[in-house]
C-alpha cells in the first residue's frame, strides 16, 4: 500500500478568501488560500504582521468565517469540527484565571464539556505530566514563570483530547532561553501525542526548528508564498540550528518573506 493511499488530510482550503467589512471599507485579510495540512504534521506560519496567519487559524478554529472558497478540517466545514471539539487552541497569552489554581484552569472545559468529577481528575493528573508541571496543579498562576503559565495553557488545550492543536505565537513573549526550552519540549510533547500542530510565528529559527512543513505568507492580503516541506529528521537537539540543512531552510523562507512584499495588490 503506498503512503499516498493512507495519508489522512486533516485540514484542506481551497482558494479561501475572507475580506472584513469595517468603518473605513473591506479589508482583504486572506486572498485564494490554498493549502492541505495531513494527520500528524507539525505546520508553521510565518508572515509580517498583518499577514493574515493568525485570521487562517482563526479560521480553521471557525473564530472567522471565510467569504469566498471552502475550508474543511476532518472533513467537515470548521463551525462542525468546533462542535465536535476537533481542536485544542493556545493563545498568545497563557489566559489563565488566576483566582483558579492550575488545575482548575485546566479543568475549566472539562467542566463545560460535562465531564465526571473522577475523569476531570484523571485528565488533568495526565496533561501535568505532559507538559511536565507534575505536583504544580495546587499553585495559582502568578506563582509560577511566564513559561510554566504557557505550559498550563498548552496543558488546557489539551485536555479534552482533540485531535488538533492550533497554537498562535504561544512563545512570543518570552525570553529567548525560555523559549529554546519550550521548543525543545513542544517537540517532545508533539512526538509523544502525535497531534496535528498549526503554530503561528514571527521566528524564522522557531519555524524552522519546530516544523515539518513552514508555510510563508505575503503582507495582506495574506497568500501564500511558499509551501517548505522540512527535510530535518524528527528528532532535533537545538544544536541541529547550526547545520547546513537548517541553514538552508531558514534562507529559503527568509527568501519567500522577501518574496511576498514583491506581490501588487
Amino acid at each position: 500500500m503506498t503512503t499516498e493511499s493512507t495519508t489522512q488530510h486533516v485540514i484542506e482550503a481551497r482558494q479561501l478568501d475572507l475580506t472584513f467589512q469595517t468603518n473605513d471599507g473591506p479589508v482583504h485579510a486572506l486572498k485564494d488560500v490554498n493549502l492541505t495540512i495531513d494527520k500528524g504534521e507539525f505546520v508553521s506560519f510565518i508572515g509580517p504582521s498583518g499577514c493574515g496567519k493568525t485570521t487562517f487559524l482563526r479560521c480553521i478554529a471557525a473564530l472567522e468565517t471565510q467569504t469566498g472558497g471552502s475550508l474543511t478540517v476532518n472533513g467537515m466545514t470548521a463551525d462542525e469540527a468546533r462542535r465536535n471539539r476537533a481542536y485544542g487552541y493556545v493563545f498568545q497569552a497563557a489566559g489563565l484565571y488566576p483566582w483558579r489554581t492550575i488545575a482548575k484552569n485546566i479543568k475549566l472545559p472539562l467542566e463545560i464539556m460535562g465531564y465526571s468529577a473522577s475523569e476531570q481528575e484523571e485528565r488533568v493528573r495526565k496533561v501535568l505530566e505532559l507538559v511536565d508541571l507534575e505536583g504544580f496543579g495546587g499553585k495559582f498562576p502568578w506563582q509560577l514563570s511566564g513559561g510554566m503559565q504557557q505550559r498550563a495553557s498548552i496543558a488546557r488545550a489539551l485536555a479534552f483530547d482533540a485531535d488538533i492543536l492550533l497554537m498562535d505565537e504561544p512563545f512570543g513573549a518570552l525570553d529567548e532561553i525560555v523559549r529554546d526550552h519550550l521548543n525543545e519540549q513542544l517537540l517532545a510533547l508533539w512526538a509523544r501525542t502525535e497531534k496535528t500542530i498549526g503554530f503561528v510565528t514571527h521566528s524564522i529559527p522557531e519555524a524552522v526548528y519546530l516544523s515539518t512543513k513552514i508555510v510563508v505568507m505575503s503582507p495582506r492580503p495574506g497568500r501564500i508564498t511558499d509551501v517548505i516541506d522540512s527535510p530535518l529528521p524528527k528528532e532535533r537537539p537545538l544544536d541541529i540550528r547550526d547545520t547546513s540543512e537548517f541553514i538552508e531552510v531558514a534562507h529559503r523562507v527568509r527568501d519567500g518573506l522577501r518574496a511576498g512584499h514583491s506581490y501588487d495588490d
